[in-house]
């Protein structure tokens, strides 16, 4: 039996690895990349074949997955005369892997809807590593009958699948997961920095915290960053501050208060109102110091070795 057709617009840090997996899984592919045209080109060496649009793209895909940064762009994916939805016939399936707003997600499932398509929320968990080995996390939201459709697709770049709801809950389910990451950072940046300032470097923090209870895989990574300087996490602070943007829209929708996420929105607002948007998230620990008149770069020096 034939394997479908599937298209992927957004081939950056995590969109190659999930593109690539799709081609070493058999599966015919068409890509649109952005400026930036390494991605583009090794895929096309590998097989792929390049869309001139999202237009064209809908017209001769069974599924397109989307791998952008907001909902903006998904949008704009979406609309105008080159977009999906003036290619869209019935049967075409999206796969929308962006962290985006799920009240816009609403929106154009209605929309797709309308041509006979079917709008599938599938955003992301863990890194660019993860995407190249085929390991990521997916959070799906869509119908049983889709799940079960699209499941063999999703397989080939995520290790761990849950399906959570009907269209816009896997949406939902990662603004959650994104409000308790970037709570995470937010905390680990201040107990780090305060650990500078009464004598314990960032060093013995990672050491006592890391073989504890309160260890995890992001408390890992994000002091990978504030001991080692080493950036395993790469995934920006602008991005982050528009998640939480998020978060708190759908709070608000929700009528329920949300000072945590509140505290850590303004945190990540404070450093991309600065001019630091584009430093990754565990940069952060280096902002909350110099508002404190230190330097990190200095602290984590300290018993390092």
């Amino acid at each position: 039996m034939s394997k479908s057709t599937i298209g992927f617009i957004g081939v950056g840090f995590m969109g190659h690895g999930m593109a690539k997996n799709l081609l070493q899984n058999g599966y015919p592919l068409q890509v649109k990349g952005n400026r930036n045209r390494t991605p583009v080109d090794s895929l096309v060496g590998m097989g792929a074949t390049e869309a001139a649009s999202p237009r064209e793209m809908a017209q001769a895909c069974d599924i397109i997955h989307l791998c952008l940064s907001n909902s903006e762009q998904v949008e704009a994916a979406f609309r105008g005369e080159s977009g999906i939805l003036a290619g869209a016939r019935a049967g075409l399936i999206v796969i929308d892997t962006t962290t985006a707003d799920p009240t816009s997600t609403a929106a154009l499932a209605e929309e797709l809807a309308a041509k006979g398509g079917t709008l599938v929320d599938a955003p992301l968990g863990r890194t660019p590593k993860e995407a190249e080995a085929g390991t990521l996390d997916a959070m799906v939201g869509c119908d049983a009958a889709t799940f079960d459709k699209i499941k063999p697709v999703l397989d080939c770049w995520a290790g761990n699948i849950t399906h959570v709801g009907e269209t816009g809950a896997g949406h939902k389910m990662k603004l959650l997961m994104n409000f308790i990451s970037m709570g995470y950072a937010s905390l680990y940046a201040e107990a780090t920095v305060l650990g500078a300032a009464v004598g314990i470097p960032p060093a013995k923090v990672r050491q006592v915290i890391g073989s504890s209870r309160l260890a995890n895989g992001f408390f890992d990574t994000f002091m990978t960053y504030a001991v080692d300087r080493e950036e395993l996490h790469k995934f920006t602070i602008s991005n982050a501050a528009k998640d939480l943007r998020y978060v708190h829209a759908m709070a608000d929708s929700a009528g329920v208060m949300t000072v945590m996420a509140a505290a850590a929105k303004q945190y990540f607002a404070h450093v991309e109102a600065s001019g630091n948007g584009q430093d990754y998230v565990p940069r952060i620990t280096d902002h909350v110091a110099a508002l404190n008149g230190m330097d990190m770069e200095e602290e984590a020096k300290k018993g390092r070795d």
